[in-house]
């Protein structure tokens, strides 16, 4: 019998530590979805080169927002075209570091928009970067809702940018990536400035926290998912399956919207963007990539920087 209870007790004190450890992962990854963390500018367009503008504006709803607008040169033959780059979570306006605890967990990997942001300022195109809410130098406004409420903040750069001479209102177009590519799907239904658009790996929540779960933490991803998704909801979140952006890419009306995903994507899923393709009226794609993890999608855009002008080149012409 004292055995028997010895090992009893080592069996539920084993079993308190496992329920403690998946409680706590399950807390840092709910508190990256409600308060991500803010990663500091670590260069501006100076950088190569580019004449930029700080700049602030409200979303739609209110929210302080913090960019850069970077004029074309005067010479430039896109006649006022603009194109607006949107980061995902939980990037800035420059991109992704990948330099935190999480990301070497994970396997995340540094992204450069700056690269792209050169390149489209190469052919010609007037250009806003600029922080979402929750990210960068923007203000707070949480939790994160994958697109649903940054779509305000997209509504409120379209706003400013309707408000500058050198922009022509009805030549902007918009690339985002991830929440990015969501929060553009997500305004596409509201406004009708956006006159193209690309969408790099968009993703619905509820698949991406199945498949990110299964890939870092295995069959116990099926547990800490879950729960993180409960933290998340008690601090003011929707369920997950409620964030799906193929609902609002069917309502994108005539904008075109260039799909591009990643085959190998760990995290997202080459399905649920082929629906959400199928949903959209004028949807282009998917471009499907090779790839081995998440990032090569996103990579593959930098790197390749002629996916996105020749799009907007025919459908932003003059």
């Amino acid at each position: 019998m004292n055995l028997f209870r010895r090992v009893m007790r080592w069996f539920f004190l084993l079993l308190g530590v496992m329920a403690g450890l998946i409680t706590a992962v399950a807390a840092i990854f709910a508190r990256r979805l409600i308060h991500p963390p803010r990663q500091r500018l670590w260069g501006t367009p100076g950088d190569l080169g580019l004449a930029y503008e700080d700049i602030q504006f409200p979303a739609q709803d209110g929210v302080r927002l913090s960019g850069w607008f970077i004029p074309a040169k005067a010479d430039s033959p896109r006649h006022g075209a603009t194109v607006m780059l949107v980061h995902g979570w939980p990037w800035n306006r420059l991109g992704l570091t990948a330099d935190d605890i999480v990301s070497g967990l994970d396997g995340s990997k540094p992204v450069d928009l700056l690269r792209l942001a050169l390149a489209l300022h190469r052919d010609g195109y007037h250009l806003l970067m600029f922080d979402l809410r929750n990210h960068g130098e923007s203000a707070a406004a949480e939790p994160v809702t994958f697109g649903w409420q940054e779509a305000n903040d997209l509504l409120g750069a379209l706003t400013y940018l309707n408000g500058r001479s050198e922009v022509n209102s009805d030549r902007i177009g918009a690339v985002g990536f991830s929440m990015g590519a969501n929060a553009i799907l997500y305004a596409l239904p509201q406004t009708e400035m956006i006159k193209a658009a690309v969408a790099v790996q968009p993703t619905s929540a509820n698949v991406y926290a199945r498949r990110y779960g299964a890939n870092v933490f295995g069959l116990l991803g099926k547990v800490v998912m879950p729960l993180t998704e409960l933290m998340y909801q008690a601090a003011g979140g929707l369920r997950f399956a409620a964030l799906q952006p193929a609902f609002p890419a069917a309502g994108a009306g005539q904008t075109p919207v260039l799909y591009v995903q990643g085959e190998g994507d760990r995290w997202g899923s080459p399905q649920d963007v082929a629906e959400m393709a199928a949903r959209t009226p004028q949807a282009h794609g998917p471009l499907f990539t090779d790839s081995l993890h998440r990032f090569d999608g996103y990579q593959r855009v930098v790197d390749h920087p002629e996916l996105v002008t020749n799009f907007f080149e025919e459908h932003l012409s003059a």
